[in-house]
């Protein structure tokens, strides 16, 4: 029953991440997203329970429909879009977990790691962060230094800092063991702003 349920959910998460408008290697973003971020776990953690599992792939679900433009392009700006999309993110990944015939205690669960609460007490949001955090780095950050040439190196050493103190120490050690492919232009960057 469980398997048929899991199966179901993660259906349903893709389906709805398939409807995104914007492509990333000839795939719709978010589902890509969401495939890569269940990757990561699978090699980060590949022991990662249920509702682990569920969560890092409902992440990023049905971001496009909350586009950044629609906030102030300002710091309180930013902050309430990001708060209003861990909302509809757990909101949404819960309506789907209900449709796949999951129960209020495993939904609640999933909803509290999507919407980011409790990172650093609650194991299930602190591993959605360090899953979230490896992908950053693997395959998004060096696309995003590309749209940030104005940045300093000061500033690049803050943002990675920033993700850094986000993330376990399981998911730092993971990071620098060789088994996650730093974006080899940043390297010495990211080696520099995490050490010491």
């Amino acid at each position: 029953m469980t398997d048929d349920r899991f199966a179901r959910c993660l259906t349903l998460i893709d389906a709805a991440n398939a409807e995104d408008p914007n492509q990333d290697q000839s795939q719709p973003k978010e589902l890509l997203y969401g495939q890569r971020m269940s990757d990561m776990l699978a090699r980060f953690q590949p022991d990662a329970n249920e509702a682990v599992r569920l969560a890092v792939r409902a992440q990023h679900i049905q971001r496009w429909k909350i586009p950044r433009s629609q906030y102030p392009m300002t710091k309180e700006g930013y902050l309430a879009w990001r708060t209003g999309l861990y909302k509809f993110h757990a909101e949404t990944a819960g309506e789907l977990m209900r449709q796949a015939g999951y129960d209020d205690t495993m939904i609640e669960r999933v909803k509290k790691a999507v919407s980011k609460r409790g990172v650093k007490v609650n194991p299930d949001t602190q591993m959605l962060e360090d899953v979230a955090g490896l992908v950053f780095i693997e395959y998004y950050m060096l696309d995003f230094a590309g749209t940030k040439p104005e940045y300093s190196e000061e500033k690049w050493l803050d943002i990675i800092r920033k993700t850094w103190k986000k993330m376990s120490d399981a998911a730092h050690a993971f990071a620098l063991s060789g088994q996650l492919k730093l974006p080899e232009p940043l390297t010495p960057l990211i080696v520099k702003a995490v050490s010491g």
